[in-house]
């Protein structure tokens, strides 16, 4: 099993909807679903938070149940078994190099690797913006922009990655 590692800062926000979204999306695809799973973490987290209400809200309005997760700070054994990092901004792809530049490899930001090779990708921003603080709409434009990336993202995964 390739595991899919999401990470931004707390990780009550946007890794761990791109966990469920990630999860939810390849559950939908036997290939896929034997071949890759997610699970997130967080540069800063504080272990055992619950995921943010408004994130909550937003998944479940789609049937993405992430009720059950509890934030974990990222360590060594999270990166040394990913098989690929995503993170949601340049700065925590930097942060993260820093701590474990043995990881190099396999860490992009999320856009990064969804949009690499598009050319409206010089219109877009790598970084997806932290909606803490946000109302129950910035939470679902930010989920929308995690789920059209990962869209992208499972496609390559599957190309490049799944052995049938």
């Amino acid at each position: 099993m390739k595991r899919i590692l999401f990470v931004c800062t707390g990780n009550t926000c946007r890794s761990i909807m791109a966990e469920g979204i990630f999860n939810n999306a390849i559950a939908k695809d036997e290939e896929a679903m034997r071949q890759f799973n997610a699970s997130s973490a967080g540069i800063a987290a504080f272990n055992g938070d619950c995921a943010s209400g408004n994130a909550l809200n937003v998944m479940k309005s789609w049937n993405i149940d992430i009720s059950y997760h509890k934030a974990k700070r990222i360590s060594p054994e999270d990166v040394d078994s990913a098989f690929m990092i995503f993170t949601m901004t340049r700065e925590h792809k930097k942060v993260l190099l820093k701590l474990f530049p043995e990881a190099e490899e396999k860490v992009y930001t999320l856009k990064e690797f969804a949009y690499e090779g598009f050319e409206d990708m010089s219109n877009r921003s790598t970084d997806i913006s932290d909606p803490y603080g946000g109302d129950e709409n910035v939470y679902r434009e930010c989920a929308i922009e995690i789920r059209d990336a990962i869209d992208k993202v499972i496609e390559k995964l599957k190309y490049k990655y799944v052995e049938t």
